[in-house]
């Protein structure tokens, strides 16, 4: 699910991506946005993805890039954008 919408206070652009996958746990959930972190197996990924992202929203837009996770209940990535 993709949503958007503004902050309280008018300021900010929020942007929600949530999926109901297995979630994932907290050790992942720290290095999520490491350089070179992958939960793939060796050759199957870079590791860059989430940390190239993670990279534009907060140097690029003066954003932030956050995830939200429970084992067993999916994830929710929200990216915070000043207006």
């Amino acid at each position: 699910t993709v949503s958007t919408s503004m902050s309280q206070d008018k300021n900010s652009v929020l942007i929600r991506i949530q999926d109901n996958g297995v979630g994932m746990s907290e050790q992942v959930r720290q290095k999520i946005f490491d350089h070179l972190f992958t939960t793939k197996a060796v050759g199957k990924g870079t590791g860059l993805g989430l940390s190239i992202a993670r990279q534009i929203v907060v140097e690029k837009h003066r954003g932030t890039l956050e995830v939200n996770s429970t084992p067993g209940l999916g994830a929710e990535f929200v990216i915070t954008i000043p207006a």
